[in-house]
Order: C-alpha cells, then sequence, then structure tokens
C-alpha cells in the first residue's frame, strides 16, 4: 500500500515537471521548423497544458480503467473552476478580460453541452471521440481567427522568452525527455491510484475526480497564485477556460479513441452535472463582476466552500 502512495505522489511530481519540459521543447522546436509564435500558442502550448490530463487519460484507458479518464476530465474542469479559481480570488481579486465574457465562456458552455450529449448514452466510443475532436478542431480555428485579429499573445512573456532561447539541440533533447518521462510518470500515477481505489472499494471514478484531477490541476493553482501575489494574474480566467475547453475536448475522447467505455450512471448525473453548474456559475459570476473588471474576494469564497462540499459529498457518497 506504501508502494502505491509513494508511486502517486511520485508519479504527480514527475508529470507536472515533464509537462513543462515537453511543452517548452515541443514549442522550440516548432519555432525552430518555422511556425509562427500565434500558431505555436494556440496549438502546442494550449494543447499542453492539459497534456498531465491525456497521458493519464491514456495509460488509464490502456489499463481498462476508462472511468478514471472521464473523472480526470470532469474533476479537473470543477477544480479549475471551484478551487483554482476560488482560492486566487481570495487571495486577490482576479481582474477579468471584458471579452472572456462575450466569447470564450459562451464558447466553453456550448463545448459543456457537447460533452455532456457524449455522455448521454453512458459510453464513449469512437463516434463521440470524433465528435469531440472535431469541435476540438472548430474550436482552435475560432480562437487562432480571434487572437489573429486582437494581435494578443497567446503565452506570457516569460514563457515565450524560454521558447525563443531554446537552442535546436535544447529543444529535441527536452522534447523527448519530456515525451518519456510523461509517459511513465502517468503509468506510475495510474498504477498507485487504481491500487488505492481498489485498497479502500472504491471506484476509479472517484480517484480521478480526486487525486488525479487535484494533482493535475495543482500546476495551474500554484502558477495562479504566484502571479496573484506578483499582481500579474489577469490571465488567470482566461488559463481556466481554456484548460476546461482542452480538458472536454482533448482528454476525454481518448478512452473513446483507444476503445468503448462504459461510463459510470453517476460521472452523467452527479458529476457532469455539479461540473456544468460550475460553469454555469463561473459565467454569471463574470457577468456580475463585468462592470467592476474583476472577481472580488467574496465570490472566490463562495467558490471554494462549493469545492469543499463536493468533496465532502464524494467521500459520503463513497462510504455510502
Amino acid at each position: 500500500m506504501l508502494t502505491a502512495y509513494l508511486a502517486v505522489l511520485a508519479g504527480l511530481i514527475v508529470l507536472v515537471w515533464s509537462a513543462d519540459k515537453f511543452v517548452i521543447g515541443a514549442a522550440a522546436t516548432a519555432r525552430k521548423l518555422g511556425m509562427s509564435p500565434l500558431l505555436v500558442g494556440l496549438t502546442i502550448v494550449s494543447i499542453g497544458t492539459s497534456a498531465p490530463e491525456m497521458f493519464v487519460s491514456a495509460m488509464a484507458s490502456l489499463d481498462g480503467a476508462g472511468n478514471l479518464a472521464i473523472g480526470n476530465a470532469l474533476g479537473s474542469n470543477i477544480t479549475n473552476i471551484l478551487m483554482v479559481l476560488g482560492i486566487t480570488a481570495l487571495v486577490s481579486p482576479i481582474p477579468i478580460q471584458k471579452k472572456l465574457v462575450r466569447k470564450e465562456m459562451p464558447l466553453l458552455l456550448l463545448i459543456s453541452i457537447i460533452g455532456g450529449l457524449t455522455l448521454a448514452d453512458l459510453e464513449v466510443n469512437w463516434i463521440d471521440a470524433l465528435i469531440l475532436i472535431s469541435a476540438l478542431i472548430f474550436a482552435l480555428y475560432l480562437m487562432f481567427q480571434d487572437s489573429s485579429e486582437s494581435g494578443e499573445p497567446i503565452v506570457d512573456d516569460e514563457e515565450a522568452e524560454a521558447i525563443e532561447h531554446t537552442s535546436t539541440g535544447q529543444a529535441l533533447f527536452w522534447l523527448l525527455t519530456g515525451l518519456l518521462a510523461l509517459m511513465l510518470s502517468s503509468r506510475m500515477l495510474v498504477w498507485g491510484a487504481t491500487e488505492i481505489a481498489v485498497a479502500f472499494g472504491v471506484s476509479d471514478l472517484i480517484i480521478g475526480l480526486t487525486i488525479v484531477a487535484i494533482g493535475t490541476s495543482l500546476p495551474e493553482l500554484a502558477a495562479s497564485i504566484a502571479s496573484a501575489l506578483k499582481g500579474h494574474h489577469d490571465i488567470a480566467v482566461g488559463n481556466v477556460i481554456g484548460s476546461n475547453i482542452f480538458n472536454l475536448l482533448a482528454v476525454m475522447p481518448i478512452p473513446g479513441i483507444l476503445a468503448t467505455t462504459a461510463v459510470e450512471p453517476m460521472a452523467l448525473y452527479r458529476d457532469f452535472s455539479v461540473m456544468m453548474v460550475a460553469t454555469l456559475a463561473l459565467g454569471l459570476i463574470l457577468l456580475l463582476s463585468y462592470r467592476s473588471g474583476r472577481i472580488a474576494r467574496p465570490f472566490g469564497a463562495v467558490l471554494t466552500g462549493s469545492y469543499v462540499g463536493y468533496l465532502v459529498l464524494l467521500m459520503f457518497m463513497a462510504q455510502a
């Protein structure tokens, strides 16, 4: 049992580290091959932020733990909105970009509904995966059009500088090293998580919603809090919305690509419902905060408190 706990802890640490190195290596390699910074930001960097969830979902699906993968996608979205934004807003009110309310937030709501429809028959198959991947391509196209018109950068200055100053040799080294470490760490994490699930008699879904989802969301939380303390967290809401879009469209299709996965009913009736309510609540908070231009601490308290309540609900239902 101790080995399983150590596997989860080590898996999460290496997963977070390797995801960062993989993104830098892949993005720098693409730049050396002539891809524009805008396109690198929209594709490699944006999707790369969901690399931990994607690799964990792939390994879980290959191990026959498809519901861990579903729980990871839904749980990460719930965690991003309620925990990451909630705690960040408690640390310091979060500035919001007005275009998020007009464009990105409605897109996330639409994609969340599409995600729910693919789960409605309680299975994820290759048709569902095709629908979600098609929606991903469309979402990338919309983001590219929007970014081209606005001229806004997709990555922050520090990340862009790291990409530009990475040599070709370094880029290839970190690309391959990051990829290998992602595969090994995600395999370790899934093994440890499923062993813990068996030992405590809980489902893979619950483990995906809690240990794995929180673990893969920790980098976003750490980055958001660090930015808030420095006063540079105006992209926090945009990052969460973008991450949630990619979790639904790039992570959730993976079980359907590898094998038809039967979805636990609670994933739809409880967890998707919570994710949808959290997404709607974020939209409402953005509307209420539109005039002031920032998400105030009371909203942060509501989001964080809701997340604690959700975890209590999961623990209560797991013991029932």
